[in-house]
């Protein structure tokens, strides 16, 4: 029986924390920074939590659950 690949771009985007949260870096935080105010950039700069409809999904993709 082969084994079950994970999915590539998801393991490069997603990190699951020790209380087993999700956690992603946000978008839109690369370039044109100069028209974004400080307090967006900065609300960029944090990471993101994946929410409770959209996790079953994600730990899917990361073959935790089956």
């Amino acid at each position: 029986m082969p084994k079950v690949k994970t999915n590539s771009s998801a393991k490069k985007r997603f990190k699951v924390t020790g209380t087993g949260e999700i956690t992603f870096q946000k978008a839109f935080k690369r370039h044109i920074l100069t028209k974004k105010s400080k307090k967006r950039k900065r609300a960029m700069s944090k990471k993101g939590m994946v929410s409770a409809p959209n996790k079953d999904f994600v730990l899917r993709l990361l073959r935790l659950k089956g």
